[in-house]
């Protein structure tokens, strides 16, 4: 449902933006597949008025910091919310050069528009250029709708916050107060660029999984990826949260919070909280980033979406949609539909994740879409559907073909101490897959239970029933280069005492994890 916020921002796009219109049926291609043209306007701030002074509110900084490379910060002037009055510094359009992006009390750092790390090195270029370095407790925010930051091939990012000092995206209402727990598509996401192999080329006749295979990231132009080094780096983002994300563009097509696109194994993404994005929270895009420990919470679309041949290992996932049955989509979305058989095949291990369903109208109508020729494997998982859909959705006949080398096909989806509650019904087929066939294919698995009973503490923590499931070892499951850590539990939390999502995370009506950060709604004042 559009909601009257999402109508009138889709307005203000459509006057500003040139967009390709996409496909958002259920069983097409991802509407993430289209190309669109971004202008990176360049904004006239708004007055924000001076707050009265009190004890804990952030006073600005006297200048900006000095950064290296050619182009310096902006000094826009401050900006008030509720937690106190910042230095407003905002990034220069690029950075051509390595650059660090220091902690200093009474500033918060902007994006006015598009603003590039480095520049693309092409496909089949080696080594990197820029780093941008992004320190523990930074914030930066979305200045516009079509705000975003773009790293792009032959580049990096080092956003390394900590477990008490995360590193926050957010959108301008984020800091001035504007902010409540439906607020969503402040401005764009972070996208990450990368040469690892992907399929679906943008050139006519070229080899997938090759240089010649290169694509458009969605919701934007000039922002390349895939090439032919599968243990690319792209940089780390660790302890990082991407808050009120996904500026939209047209009717289908917007930023995720985080879209990883042709991004190599050598990428370390973990600890990344996905608040609030009105599109997915994560969109993958072909290549082979692993990740871990995943906090996807409120987001519109799906939260974990994967596309165009991706190949990865996932591990320590919670995903929570907002509650009321109106927001959100699936919890997965794997495909590549229309060009089912290119090699590289997508290939997902997902491993300990939790994962609460709470929509009711989502195009995908289930809590779990394979399809499209998608292989994927799921271990140690919970599934709470309140919502009374089916947990489980296959479709199309390319996702339940037998293994073939030849293919990359590594046969039928496969399941392992999987299990689904409140699903009505658990299964469901399409597109030439009988809903006998999923019931069948999940049951050929080990361990799992389609009519399991949750007994979930605080909404995502594991219960006396789930304690008691029966777990299978990730490690031996899959050979996953030692990312997996062995896990004797199902869900993404053992109990009470695992805290690993703990404090730098933000809070919120939809998932109360305890942080001592405070609310999603507001900002840090240390």
């Amino acid at each position: 449902m559009t909601s009257f916020k999402r109508a009138s921002l889709m307005l203000m796009a459509g006057s500003a933006i040139a967009a390709l219109s996409a496909c958002g049926a259920s069983d097409i291609a991802s509407p993430g597949e289209g190309v669109i043209v971004i202008p990176s306007p360049t904004p006239t701030p708004a007055p924000s008025p001076t707050p009265t002074p009190g004890a804990g509110l952030v006073t600005p900084a006297a200048a900006c910091p000095t950064i290296a490379g050619p182009n310096p910060l902006v000094d826009r002037g401050t900006i008030t919310g509720p937690t106190g009055t910042y230095r407003n510094c905002a990034f220069p359009v690029r950075f051509t050069a390595s650059t660090q992006i220091p902690k200093v009390a009474g500033v918060v750092y902007s994006l006015d528009g598009r603003v590039d790390v480095g520049t693309d090195a092409g496909a089949a270029s080696t080594g990197n250029t820029a780093t941008l370095t992004i320190d523990p407790g930074v914030v930066v925010f979305g200045a516009t709708g079509v705000s975003f930051l773009a790293v792009n091939r032959g580049n990096q990012i080092n956003a390394v916050g900590t477990a008490t000092q995360p590193i926050i995206f957010t959108g301008r209402g984020n800091v001035v107060g504007q902010t409540d727990d439906n607020t969503s598509q402040l401005w764009g996401g972070v996208v990450l660029l990368g040469r690892a192999p992907i399929t679906d080329c943008l050139a006519p006749g070229a080899a997938p999984g090759t240089t010649a295979c290169e694509r458009d990231t969605e919701g934007t132009s000039n922002a390349l990826y895939g090439g032919a080094t599968p243990a690319d780096s792209s940089g780390r983002m660790s302890y990082v949260q991407i808050r009120y994300s996904g500026f939209i563009l047209s009717a289908a097509s917007e930023l995720q919070g985080l879209t990883p696109s042709g991004v190599g194994s050598g990428t370390t993404l973990d600890h990344i909280q996905i608040h609030n994005s009105s599109d997915d929270g994560i969109e993958v895009f072909g290549g082979r980033p692993n990740m871990k420990y995943l906090v996807l919470t409120g987001n519109e679309d799906d939260n974990l979406d994967t596309d165009v041949g991706y190949k990865g290992f996932i591990q320590y996932v919670i995903a929570i949609q907002r509650a009321g049955g109106a927001v959100g989509d699936a919890m997965i979305e794997a495909d590549s539909n229309g060009n089912e058989d290119a090699v590289p095949r997508q290939n997902v291990t997902l491993s300990n994740f939790t994962f609460i369903q709470r929509s009711t109208s989502g195009a995908d109508v289930s809590a779990m879409l394979l399809r499209g020729g998608t292989d994927y494997t799921m271990i140690n998982g919970v599934v709470s559907s309140p919502a009374n859909l089916p947990c489980l959705r296959i479709n199309s006949l390319t996702t339940t073909q037998a293994a073939n080398a030849a293919l990359d096909e590594a046969g039928p989806p496969r399941f392992f101490s999987v299990l689904l509650a409140g699903c009505n019904p658990a299964f469901n087929g399409s597109g030439g897959v009988a809903t006998a066939d999923v019931q069948s294919i999940f049951n050929a698995g080990t361990n799992n239970n389609s009519a399991f009973t949750t007994t979930l503490t605080n909404g995502f923590i594991n219960g006396a029933n789930e304690t008691a499931a029966t777990a299978a070892d990730p490690t031996t499951v899959v050979n996953s280069g030692g990312f997996f850590t062995a896990a004797s539990y199902v869900g993404a939390v053992k109990d009470a005492n695992d805290t690993w999502y703990r404090n730098w995370t933000c809070n919120s009506a939809t998932a109360d994890f305890g942080s001592a950060g405070g609310a999603c709604t507001t900002l840090p004042t240390t």
